[in-house]
């Protein structure tokens, strides 16, 4: 069979966004890698696939699953047929994003300082209050130039209608970005001259906008500050994202062992004694960061951190405290933000979201379950959520006593279609969900977004999550330049 049949015989889902196809015409922007891969022979395009196994192998581009029995890494599966923007799209997803950003990062400051937001009764005070990322240890903390998120991960999806909504925010320690680029590496190496044929814009300055924004936090005025990433140690499951982009920066990898803090100040233990420590970009989550302030059992911080942090002696980027408003029942009140702090409408919309604390909404939702994903606000990664279509009537029962136990921890959205892609399972081309994180990174010049991001992909058929962790995998995401 040649690489031309495998694509005419590709089905189109019903009522899904395709991504590469409209009913059965080949859209604009994936018209020239369709004629490039239809001329190729089955054999030539199963190498290919192939050998995207082995370099992912040989490269070490890994994730861990911690509940699987089957060990600890797991090479992240990678599709070879790219998922394809338009520079018209990408443009208005830049646009959204950019003023996402500004509200939340406005609501951070406020909520940290004046709270004017929770007095004008536009976000519930309640609802910041218990959320178990919200941090009183931050209240009243300068952070340098008023940035709290200096880099997010924020999740599109597309729905059936084709347009995109916001579905997370994502300002904490997003990952992933690692595997956008390795992705656009693996893609080049695969197909030699497409990328530039098909006039994709670059992803790969992502570790030098990040280093500069790191460099401009610096609080000594000095030509090299020390730059350091605090990751958690080889267990975490984004290790080699931290090592990569280490490595990509130039800058040392640590671990809370490594580090020392002195008179309100952090160093770094070296060979030839301590080293002053400026920037700190963490990879360790707010309550394990400083036992003195937080988790007392923590092994993964640096005791005396936040006093070093509140006086002002070292940065840590993300800021701490960003949780509440990436809380996913703080999301459904972003919309108002925008509208409050720039006094815009929201460019993006977020998906209709329902509060599970609310007695009216909760009801609703449990009258029409099946059509509805319920999620836990605090958990990541695909864990926790009831799929109302998929779960039985017994899991459903026992989901709905979960929610009533504490219906603050909880929030419902309606199934989206999310649209699919084609990807290349089995030397058969077959639709499949996508999502896409974009990754925005802030500094004192502004917002800048790499023309690209992660394309997460729902291997398994049928499925509408894309986590890695439940299954997923990814594509190369190909943003053109005109």
């Amino acid at each position: 069979m040649s690489a031309n049949q495998i694509f005419n015989s590709y089905l189109v889902e019903q009522k899904v966004w395709d991504e590469m196809y409209s009913n059965t015409n080949v859209r604009e922007q994936y018209k020239g890698i369709f004629d490039f891969l239809s001329q190729l022979p089955e054999a030539v395009l199963n190498n290919k696939e192939e050998l995207s196994k082995q370099l992912f192998m040989s490269q070490g581009i890994t994730f861990t699953v911690y509940s699987s029995n089957e060990g600890i890494e797991k090479i992240f599966p990678f599709d070879i047929i790219p998922r394809i923007i338009t520079a018209k799209e990408w443009a208005h997803i830049e646009l959204g994003i950019k003023q996402r950003l500004r509200a939340l990062n406005l609501f951070l400051k406020d909520v940290y300082n004046n709270q004017q937001i929770l007095k004008d009764g536009i976000v519930p005070a309640d609802m910041v209050y218990s959320c178990p990322h919200y941090l009183r240890e931050m209240m009243g903390v300068k952070v340098p130039h008023d940035i709290y998120v200096h880099i997010s991960g924020i999740d599109l999806i597309r729905g059936a209608d084709g347009d995109f909504y916001i579905l997370e925010d994502n300002l904490r320690t997003p990952s992933g970005v690692s595997y956008m680029i390795e992705n656009r590496e693996i893609t080049k190496r695969i197909f030699p001259g497409l990328l530039p044929q098909n006039k994709v814009r670059s992803v790969t300055d992502y570790p030098n906008i990040l280093h500069k924004n790191l460099v401009s936090l610096s609080p000594r005025k000095v030509a090299k500050p020390n730059i350091v990433l605090l990751t958690p140690g080889v267990f975490n499951s984004a290790y080699f994202e931290h090592t990569f982009l280490a490595r990509f920066m130039g800058i040392e990898l640590v671990e809370g062992r490594d580090l020392v803090v002195e008179n309100h100040c952090v160093y770094m233990k070296t060979t030839t004694g301590l080293r002053q420590v400026d920037v700190i970009y963490r990879r360790v989550d707010d309550e394990f960061l400083d036992p003195l302030v937080f988790r007392p059992d923590s092994m993964l911080g640096v005791p005396g951190i936040m006093s070093a942090y509140r006086k002002g002696n070292v940065a840590i980027v993300n800021a701490l405290g960003n949780g509440v408003a990436d809380d996913k029942a703080i999301y459904m009140y972003v919309p108002a933000m925008i509208k409050y702090y720039l006094n815009e409408e929201p460019i993006i919309k977020n998906v209709p979201t329902y509060e599970m604390a609310n007695d009216e909404q909760r009801e609703f939702v449990f009258n029409d379950i099946t059509n509805m994903v319920i999620k836990k606000t605090n958990e990541s990664g695909g864990y926790g959520m009831l799929m109302g279509r998929t779960a039985s009537e017994k899991e459903i029962e026992e989901y709905k006593l979960e929610v009533l136990k504490n219906p603050r921890k909880f929030i419902a959205q309606p199934i989206i279609n999310l649209s699919s892609s084609p990807c290349y399972i089995d030397g058969k081309l077959k639709p499949r969900r996508v999502d896409l994180r974009p990754y925005a990174l802030c500094g004192p010049d502004g917002i800048e977004i790499v023309p690209g991001g992660l394309t997460r992909v729902a291997l398994r058929e049928g499925s509408l999550v894309v986590n890695s962790s439940q299954g997923g995998g990814s594509k190369d995401t190909w943003v053109l330049s005109e």
